[in-house]
């Protein structure tokens, strides 16, 4: 019975954000553009599924991903996990960061997943390997995006447990991002930008969340409301960084392939030269 509420509370609380959202589009569609949809009863249709899958995603957030991600962050955060048959844990008085390395190693891990997995940054993918006539690879992007969100949220979980302030790692992250910009291939810089957006999204975000608030209410000394947030900032910065590296490796990558095809075609013998003044011997020579 409580599961039933749970549910039609969820579905209430979908509609009602969803309204806005289709006031607007209809507004605008018979308001303003003053024209009916061909396909209007497959456009009910598909609010319809809307609503449903964003009230089951919901319920799927509440109930497995955001208990998941506490419950591995309080287990790889135990002290008797850290120091399994080393010391008793009575013993224990202070744990250093390094200690946390299956933590760091975890964030990864999930992070790259969780990326390579996110449906957004597929469409991404998918649509700038067709604009570009096939020019970005899907893979080579989705493999980049998903490297970044991995080194970015380990990162933002060292902060976490050293406690160190946020704003000095985005501080020197957008340098970094700027300083790329200047040398980056034009073509991918403003994909690149939009890879920190798709990160953020349905399947990486709840888990992302969860790692951060589990790990901070964990470790000693640290403030869930304080430290618990900013691995998603994280999480959005890195994969800007990371694409545009991929280009500027692809880009150095052509740059030296097309340097050695040169050289090769020099230091190969003028055999077309040598044949027509052979021709032009022997014509001498008749």
């Amino acid at each position: 019975m409580e599961v039933l509420s749970q549910i039609f509370s969820t579905l209430a609380s979908t509609i009602k954000d969803v309204l806005p959202i289709a006031a607007i589009i209809f507004g605008f569609q018979f308001a303003v553009i003053r024209k009916k949809p061909a396909n209007m009863g497959q456009i009910l249709f598909g609010f319809v599924w809307v609503l449903l899958g964003l009230s089951l995603f919901l319920l799927g957030l509440e109930w497995a991903l955001f208990p998941l991600g506490r419950l591995m962050a309080g287990q790889l955060t135990d002290p008797e996990f850290i120091h399994a048959g080393k010391v008793a844990v009575d013993t224990i008085t202070s744990v250093e960061w390094q200690d946390y390395f299956w933590v760091y190693i975890f964030a990864f891990l999930i992070g790259f997943s969780t990326t390579i997995a996110e449906p957004s940054l597929i469409a991404v993918a998918i649509k700038a390997n067709e604009v570009s006539g096939g020019a970005i690879g899907i893979w080579g992007l989705r493999l980049a995006v998903a490297l970044g969100v991995a080194v970015g949220i380990a990162l933002g979980c060292y902060r976490i447990v050293v406690g160190d302030p946020i704003h000095w790692y985005i501080i020197a992250g957008y340098v970094v991002v700027v300083i790329q910009t200047a040398f980056a291939p034009k073509m991918i810089i403003p994909l690149a930008y939009d890879s920190g957006g798709v990160t953020t999204s349905t399947v990486t975000v709840p888990l992302v969340a969860a790692l951060g608030l589990g790990l901070s209410e964990t470790v000693p000394g640290r403030n869930p409301l304080i430290d618990g947030f900013g691995l998603i900032a994280f999480a959005s910065l890195f994969p800007i960084m990371s694409v545009m590296a991929y280009a500027q490796l692809s880009e150095a990558k052509a740059h030296l392939a097309k340097k050695r095809e040169q050289g090769t075609n020099a230091a190969q013998p003028t055999t077309d030269s040598i044949a027509p003044n052979s021709d032009e011997g022997n014509k001498h020579a008749l």
